[in-house]
């Protein structure tokens, strides 16, 4: 059940695709920046572990927000990280929602005749 918003958003995507042919360069930057987000999971529940610098909150949100959020979620599963704090899950879900309702918003928009 954790990974069906990655599985609607793709469908999502490959919907957005095939109604407003979207270019490739958006499916590349949603898996770079997937990764970029996994990556600051992992290295903040590193720190969390050693007692290093963490990653504020609000970075980790705005990674989300811009296009992250699936790497962040497959973070917060397989790592365990962030999946417990309730006011950072409600603020996740809230980037979720702004990103892919952002992400249907601008598809539509530069799909649309001038």
């Amino acid at each position: 059940m954790p990974y069906l918003p990655i599985l609607a958003f793709a469908c999502v995507y490959v919907g957005a695709t095939l109604a407003w042919d979207l270019p490739p360069l958006v499916g590349v930057a949603y898996v770079v920046t997937s990764l970029t987000c996994f990556v600051a999971y992992a290295l903040d529940k590193s720190a969390a572990r050693h007692g290093g610098w963490r990653t504020p909150e609000r970075t980790l949100l705005v990674l989300g927000l811009v296009g992250g959020w699936p790497g962040a979620l497959l973070a917060q599963q397989w790592l365990r990280h962030k999946s417990s704090k309730r006011a950072f899950r409600r603020m996740f879900w809230t980037t979720v929602a702004a990103n892919v309702g952002g992400f249907v918003y601008v598809s539509a928009r530069l799909a649309a005749p001038a």
